[in-house]
């Protein structure tokens, strides 16, 4: 039995001071760089922040949607993956320069990545984090270190052929007054965690790579959540951005082109909008 792709687990060692989490994407990785024509290394590095993300987002304990971004001075100026508590996912890259680099420092430059969490009831808040590491995991770690002080460890996985992208992460549960024997938990399942390799976590199904991995502890599986793309751009959003235009330049737009268009970057569907469906918003904005 092979893993289940496009699913998440997470699971809880009843013993120990830490729970876990496991993501493997296929379909959804598949769908979300398919519109675009990206060299392997940048389809690698977004492969990677959409099976973060997807990780990020079960750490969330209410519904709502995460943004994290990645900004800087190299050949990929900025890249970003949406997702929220429904495990649904978009992610983008946009290039400045074409490029070799295989690198995060490569390929990004110097930067920051910058976390947008948005509650569905509730404020939104944002962490930013210098991107001083050498992977996307450890810059992760360093921003759960420094924003959220609860350790935290991510492990990323990309296939040979860059078809598959998997994560797992362990995080200490600040559930005791023992702070040494917390760390300890912590240090220990991290060691283990370690271990894992690509082929298994590409092959085997999430009971035998979890027996395989933690055997000697009392790992309880929790109902596994499946993990899909979904783009949220709509003709309701064009006609909000389009609402912000001046009535003369919509007239202008139309004028030139018959039509005024729009197009999403990260699906790169294009929705069109002729005068009958603008008249409201030109009417207004004469008066």
């Amino acid at each position: 039995m092979t893993m289940q792709k496009d699913t998440l687990h997470r699971y809880l060692f009843d013993n120990l001071h830490a729970r876990g989490e496991l993501v493997n994407l296929q379909q959804t990785f598949q769908d979300i760089i398919a519109p675009h024509d990206y060299p392997e290394a940048v389809q690698k590095l977004l492969g990677e922040l959409v099976a973060a993300t997807c990780l990020l987002t079960a750490t969330l304990k209410f519904e709502g949607e995460i943004a994290v971004q990645l900004q800087g001075d190299g050949p990929i100026g900025y890249m970003a993956v949406n997702g929220n508590h429904l495990q649904q996912m978009r992610g983008i890259a946009r290039l400045t320069a074409d490029t070799q680099a295989t690198s995060l420092k490569g390929l990004i430059g110097a930067g920051n990545m910058v976390i947008t969490i948005r509650p569905a009831n509730g404020e939104p808040y944002q962490g930013v984090v210098a991107l001083e590491q050498d992977t996307i995991a450890d810059c992760l770690a360093h921003y759960f270190e420094v924003s959220e002080q609860i350790p935290t460890k991510i492990w990323l996985y990309c296939d040979q052929d860059v078809s598959q992208i998997a994560g797992t992460l362990i995080q200490l549960l600040p559930d005791s007054e023992d702070k040494a024997q917390q760390q300890a938990d912590f240090d220990h399942l991290c060691q283990l965690t370690n271990t894992i390799k690509s082929d298994e976590i590409f092959s085997l199904d999430s009971e035998t790579l979890l027996y395989r991995l933690y055997h000697q502890e009392e790992v309880r599986l929790f109902e596994p959540q499946a993990v899909s793309y979904k783009c949220s751009c709509s003709e309701e959003k064009c006609l909000s951005a389009i609402s912000q235009i001046a009535a003369s330049e919509l007239e202008a737009i139309i004028a030139e082109q018959g039509s005024v268009d729009m197009t999403c970057d990260y699906c790169l569907s294009t929705y069109q909008f002729k005068r009958p469906q603008l008249e409201a918003f030109i009417n207004n904005k004469t008066h």
